[in-house]
């Protein structure tokens, strides 16, 4: 016995089975970020000074650096799930909806990479 519709059988609509594993991922990612943004706060507040150059000299150990670009990189992808939830839930038309999922996560990629690549060239050192 079936609780689907005669209508949705024969459709073969139904659940994609995929949104319990995008509530899960959106949850742990949700406490990833708690965790490193009270670090981040904290560490910023124990810095004292908030000039370029310690900011710099900060940047430049590498657990400051390696916690930072885990930040930038949760962030990115926690903003990008959510994002895509709106879209689907609020966006009628299909193309639209396409078009500006492909937008909203060209531009998450962009900034997470303009933000991960600005914090190793300060890690690592510019090459200018």
């Amino acid at each position: 016995m079936s609780l689907r519709s005669p209508l949705g059988r024969v459709l073969g609509l139904g659940s994609a089975k995929d949104g319990a594993h995008h509530w899960w991922v959106q949850r742990v990612s949700s406490v990833a970020l708690t965790l490193l943004t009270l670090w981040f706060v904290a560490a910023l507040l124990a810095l004292g000074r908030l000039d370029y150059a310690a900011l710099y000299v900060w940047i430049n150990r590498p657990i400051n650096a390696s916690l930072l670009v885990l930040l930038t990189v949760t962030l990115v992808y926690h903003s990008m799930l959510g994002v895509q939830v709106v879209v689907e839930d609020y966006v009628a038309g299909k193309g639209a909806k396409v078009a500006s999922l492909l937008v909203s996560q060209f531009l998450h990629l962009a900034i997470g990479a303009v933000g991960v690549f600005s914090i190793l060239r300060i890690a690592f050192g510019s090459a200018a």
